[in-house]
């Protein structure tokens, strides 16, 4: 039975209704669970995964019939009324999208003067042209004889031959960028110009290059580099060159991963295969075929209304996926042993990172530990992932054991190792700050420094809060650097997840771990924060628009995902308020039959402001994880 909490708030959630919720979407979750223990759900982006990889076979003369035609269904049904694609869900038309989008539906065989073709073409042509796309859908055309790759920035080399204390050097760029930038300076120097038996003169719109910025800015200085560079790349010191490529190439090769990927993630795989390729490396090689192979597993076929359609994942994420699945689990009251729980944390213990990575260049004495994203990624793992799989393992009966007490001290140790110089914690690398390569001419897509953020320092701290580690200097010097990073409106940024309602939901937690007590100034005003920002329906929503447009930060249609951040930030702060009761109200309400929530949009973050994320299992962990701590709270 439920009671009026004032005639604004609305009733309060029935208990046993909250109970059932959280019954079914645990059912829901042990459904999804493999045999192995892991959970992944889909990783879902956009229609640029799908053009380039028609490009990438077609480059390598591999691509065949049934991949064009399923690949084709699949862009031309992301396709809006307007004729443009965007980079999420519900988002602004995208120049770049539409562009790669066009010329693979070309290479599937559409007409040019077809109306969908036709309404493309007229968008892009509206915004300057395939002139004004970004320089990674340029060279995508500069490969293929369509745009000239003197009108590209160059990409030395020689770069790889920078010790890592000269800026530039390639360990100053985030390590997803350091992949892509490393085999794309084996392919630029190449220059290949393969034709297609397609053009994109109706594309083009004719106007001239931008004006160059001031030479005593740091752009202007570096576009009149590359002017140098373009000229030195016409008679390099060929000594020079050659022990660059092969330092390349070898590079390339060293960072492979066991399932044939670099990084587990979708650019540096596609380049490293081409700058292979161009480096005279035959499909039958072993890495590149492995590298072919890998890309298999990365595709999913399904029924579509025309028939099957074929998309491609830019990544994975099973280790993160599990682990918060676990907490959510254990949130709604599931026993640490439980033999779903067991499966799992035995699964996440096997995936731990026990060798050197990148990361050592600038953290040598550490020792290595901690966990990845991905199933294969052992030279990358990541602060934010290391975080959530040891808040999850010590909660469970593995984590009590000899190998699971060992990997979490040594988890522990290694993201602690890894926090910087400020306090704060980046996802993948310490220290990853210097914003030098912002300014290069071919950096206008995708962040390409891994700088500290909110989110993974929240999640960072959170961790050593539950080891009880909240008195040491790491911990201390994260929770500062946590306070100072508070937005002026109460928010906190977020990183990898959209935007302010993730950052602000993972931080309030994280402070009331280490003792922070709730009434603390940063704690009410980001709950005030929270609470201002909540939608008249209950829930709460952010458009990724907000990563560039001020008027978006905490507004958009209400999520699972995002009604579930805002409600644990609420929840940390032992805030029962009628926001609180609504937030749960829409949860209740929204709840599908099968026990998950259906969330179309994308919450999740690659690149702020460029490229985004649908973690199809955030529809369902968070939730979870939300009603779960609510009926603890409500216990109470």
């Amino acid at each position: 039975m439920t009671t009026q909490l004032n005639a604004d708030a609305g009733p309060l959630p029935a208990i046993d209704g909250v109970r059932a919720a959280v019954a079914a979407a645990v059912r829901h979750l042990r459904d999804r669970q493999s045999e192995e223990g892991w959970w992944k759900g889909e990783l879902q982006t956009n229609v640029t995964m799908d053009a380039e990889d028609l490009l990438l076979r077609e480059f390598l003369g591999i691509r065949t019939d049934r991949e064009t035609e399923e690949a084709a269904r699949w862009i031309r049904s992301q396709q809006r009324a307007d004729g443009t694609w965007a980079t999420f869900e519900g988002g602004p038309p995208d120049l770049s999208t539409t562009v790669e989008a066009w010329v693979a539906l070309r290479l599937a065989g559409d007409a040019p003067d077809a109306p969908h073709m036709q309404r493309a073409a007229r968008f892009v042509l509206d915004q300057g042209g395939v002139e004004r796309s970004r320089v990674f859908t340029r060279i995508w055309l500069a490969l293929f004889g369509l745009f000239s790759w003197d009108e590209l920035p160059n990409l030395p080399p020689e770069l790889i031959l920078l010790p890592s204390w000269v800026p530039l050097n390639v360990y100053d760029w985030a390590c997803w960028a350091r992949q892509t930038i490393v085999p794309l300076t084996i392919v630029a120097t190449a220059r290949p110009a393969r034709p297609l038996p397609i053009g994109i003169d109706e594309l083009r719109s004719g106007v001239p290059a931008p004006a160059r910025q001031p030479w005593l800015t740091l752009s202007g200085a570096f576009q009149r580099l590359d002017t140098l560079l373009h000229a030195y790349a016409r008679r390099p010191i060929q000594r020079l060159r050659r022990a660059a490529t092969r330092r390349a190439v070898q590079w390339i090769l060293d960072r492979q991963e066991s399932d044939g990927s670099w990084g587990g993630i979708q650019p540096p795989w596609v380049y490293s295969l081409l700058a292979l390729h161009l480096s005279g490396y035959p499909l039958d090689h072993p890495a590149v075929r492995k590298g072919l192979d890998g890309l298999e597993g990365f595709v999913i076929r399904e029924p579509g209304p025309d028939g099957v359609v074929r998309r491609l994942e830019a990544c994975q994420s099973p280790v993160w996926d599990t682990a918060l699945a676990l907490i959510a689990l254990l949130d709604a009251g599931v026993d640490p042993d439980d033999e779903a729980v067991s499966r799992a944390a035995r699964w996440v213990l096997g995936e731990e990172i026990r060798v050197r990575g990148d990361w050592a260049v600038r953290r040598p004495r550490l020792a290595p530990g901690g966990w990845a994203f991905e199933f294969a990624n052992d030279i990358y793992p990541d602060t934010d992932d290391t975080a959530e799989v040891v808040l999850a393992l010590r909660r469970t009966a593995v984590g009590t054991t000899r190998d699971g007490t060992d990997a979490i001290r040594r988890g522990i140790n290694w993201t602690a190792g890894m926090q910087s110089k400020d306090g704060g914690w980046g996802a993948f690398d310490a220290d990853n700050t210097r914003t030098l390569a912002l300014h290069l001419p071919f950096c206008d897509f995708g962040a390409v420094i891994d700088p500290p953020s909110a989110d993974v320092t929240a999640h960072i701290v959170e961790m050593l809060a539950a080891a009880r580690l909240s008195g040491t200097d790491a911990c201390r010097r994260g929770v500062e650097w946590l306070l100072k990073a508070q937005e002026p409106d109460g928010s906190w940024f977020g990183r990898w997840g959209a935007n302010h309602v993730y950052g602000t939901g993972a931080v309030i937690p994280a402070l009331v771990a280490t003792g922070i007590p709730p009434a603390h100034p940063a704690i009410r005003r980001g709950v005030g924060w929270l609470e201002q920002h909540q939608n008249p329906d209950g829930g709460w929503g952010e458009d990724l628009r907000s990563y560039r447009e001020q008027e978006w930060i905490g507004r958009g249609t209400s999520t699972a995902s995002q009604t579930a951040w805002a409600l644990l930030g609420l929840l940390a702060a032992d805030e029962r308020s009628p926001a609180l009761h609504a937030g749960v109200r829409w949860l209740l309400s929204t709840q599908q039959p099968d026990g998950g929530w259906d969330e179309p949009q994308f919450t999740g973050t690659g690149f702020p402001g460029d490229f985004y994320i649908n973690y199809h299992l955030y529809r369902v962990v968070f939730p979870l994880s939300a009603l779960g701590r609510y009926l603890r709270s409500a216990a109470r």
